[in-house]
């Protein structure tokens, strides 16, 4: 499983890449390989507000349709219209060309509520 060590996670199998006041937010390795062949996205749209915890998509697998829950609250600057047209890069490439939203960070003290790569992996084998 493929857990990089620079990233953040959250419970409900995003991960986030901070740089500054920007966040670059996708889904794991391990929550694509538990879904399966990915169907069906869609993305909060540009300029639109998140909210931590708080869903702000969805993701259609053949299985099973699940929310995307924001793990940080800010606004959208960009999604990525790449993975929403060919959906099959979040199975290829979940950590760099299946990313699939970016976002304006409001609140740099929710990072306090994400796990370190060790603390998600963890939380996957418990």
């Amino acid at each position: 499983m493929n857990i990089p060590e620079n990233l953040y996670y959250n419970e409900s199998h995003e991960w986030v890449l901070v740089d500054g006041d920007l966040a670059i937010i996708g889904i794991t390795d391990f929550a694509q390989s538990e879904l399966g062949d990915i169907v069906y996205l869609e993305l909060p749209e540009a300029g639109a507000k998140v909210s931590a915890g708080q869903p702000c998509g969805i993701i259609e697998a053949v299985k099973s349709a699940e929310d995307l829950i924001s793990p940080l609250s800010g606004t959208v600057e960009e999604k990525n219209q790449d993975a929403e047209d060919s959906t099959e890069i979040i199975n290829e490439s979940p950590y760099e060309d299946g990313w699939l939203f970016r976002i304006r960070l409001s609140n740099l003290d929710e990072l306090e509520n994400l796990m370190s790569a060790l603390d998600y992996r963890r939380f996957i084998e418990s």
